[in-house]
């Protein structure tokens, strides 16, 4: 590893390189001048095992230094070592403070600065191979959980490829509805990891429906009393087909299920929920749901304009949507309308 001589006088610096020589695995580089001593510590952050530099110096004293290499990224734990002829309280806090990690005093004794750059080059060879090891363990987890994932979405294909046989357009409904929970999801400044959980969880919000009757969910025209209350049975449904698992994206999809059908005024169903009583990953694919199916053509209906969706998302805001989610929504407008276009264009 690199050891960093600075001190002005050359003669320090030679008597310095020649009591760090026999050190195995130290290869000391001497410097006259902060500037350049700073430029090679910037140059090779994970070659430097340790810094060794003067206090007093023209232009930059010892303490600039020390700040200078703890501003570097990646050079905070590395060992700065003060090399100085004075022995004040005031000037050793004052090192301390600005982030030295040892003292040596003028005239340097060669078995001293040996034995203290050893020790202190170990703990930094030590601190290198944590370090290694903590990233190789981030990169198991990381892949650990990207498997998870990978099987949690093999899962939710399963269940909406089940779902495709009973509506031809669940498959497609499905996919817009999270790519628009997305949006909302980010809008609302959800960290990334809970936007990817509640756009693959909005993905099962239907999957009730597999138990409505197909003359029901197929009907073409308005649906009786009756019938209103069996399509509406799909969320009670769902959230019981998704029970009891283990699977944070499928107890969220659950959630989802049984939540995305109230309305922020409390007369959705099935629990007539009120504002900020309806789980928020509800109320985002509620707005999100329900803007898929305004502005896509259903057996009952033909598909409404953007602008018409963007009044209905307006007047109901406060009513049928939680206000925050709507307005959510409507921030990200330039990309919602993208993601229709494409829909309209696959479907042509």
């Amino acid at each position: 590893m690199r050891a960093i001589v600075l001190d002005d006088a050359e003669l320090n610096n030679l008597l310095m390189l020649e009591a760090l020589r026999p050190i195995a695995g130290c290869r000391p580089e001497s410097f006259t001048r902060p500037a350049d001593a700073l430029a090679c510590a910037a140059a090779h952050i994970d070659e430097i095992g340790i810094v060794l530099t003067d206090y007093e110096m023209p232009g930059m004293d010892g303490l600039a230094v020390i700040r200078g290499l703890r501003a570097l990224p990646g050079f905070a734990h590395v060992p700065i070592v003060m090399v100085t002829s004075f022995d004040q309280r005031a000037l050793r806090r004052a090192a301390l403070e600005a982030g030295a990690t040892d003292f040596v005093n003028k005239p340097v004794d060669p078995v001293e600065i040996r034995a203290r750059v050893t020790n202190l080059l170990a703990l930094r060879r030590a601190h290198k191979a944590e370090a290694a090891q903590s990233a190789r363990l981030a990169e198991e987890v990381a892949a650990a959980v990207a498997l998870v994932e990978a099987r949690e979405r093999e899962i939710v294909t399963v269940l909406m490829r089940a779902a495709e046989h009973r509506d031809t357009d669940t498959g497609d409904h499905v996919a817009r509805v999270a790519n628009y929970t997305v949006l909302i999801a980010e809008a609302l400044g959800l960290p990334p990891d809970q936007c990817r959980l509640i756009s693959l969880a909005s993905t099962m919000h239907d999957v009730g429906k597999i138990a409505i009757p197909d003359a029901i969910l197929l009907k073409p025209g308005p649906l009786s009393t009756e019938e209103r209350r069996e399509m509406e049975r799909h969320a009670e449904r769902g959230a019981r087909i998704l029970a009891n698992s283990s699977s944070d994206v499928v107890r969220l999809a659950a959630e989802i299920a049984v939540s995305h059908h109230e309305r922020w005024d409390g007369t959705g169903y099935p629990n007539g929920l009120a504002g900020p009583a309806i789980p928020l990953a509800g109320r985002i694919v509620a707005v999100a749901d329900v803007f898929d199916a305004l502005t896509s053509d259903r057996p009952y209906k033909r598909a409404w304009t953007l602008e018409a969706a963007h009044a209905f998302l307006l007047r109901e805001s406060g009513a049928h949507f939680d206000p925050a989610v709507v307005e959510a929504f409507l921030s990200r407008w330039d990309a919602v309308a993208d993601l229709v276009g494409q829909a309209a264009s696959r479907a042509a």
